[in-house]
């Protein structure tokens, strides 16, 4: 007949189970919010700098022309992709 553990004993283990699979509560790295921040920022302001001097000069980058608001907008979803990490 198989020895059956003490009570105190499975106590013990089912904490040490437990602990072993929670999550780790760790923190965002200091560099991630004013990251993801800026580059929200600058991709507005690049489709906006765009948007208001298309007609004109065609800024922050005038040969690529539309292209610009895809720049601004990759730039924008950089930011976004960092705010899914953000706890």
């Amino acid at each position: 007949m198989p020895v059956s553990r003490s009570r105190k004993k499975r106590h013990q283990d089912d904490e040490v189970t437990q602990a072993d699979h929670t999550p780790q509560q760790v923190g965002n790295p200091a560099w991630l919010a004013p990251t993801m921040v800026t580059l929200l920022i600058v991709g507005c302001l690049w489709v906006i700098v765009y948007y208001l001097t298309s007609a004109t000069l065609g800024l922050p980058l005038p040969w690529i022309g539309q292209w610009n608001i895809a720049v601004g907008f990759v730039i924008m979803l950089g930011g976004l992709g960092l705010a899914t990490r953000w706890r």
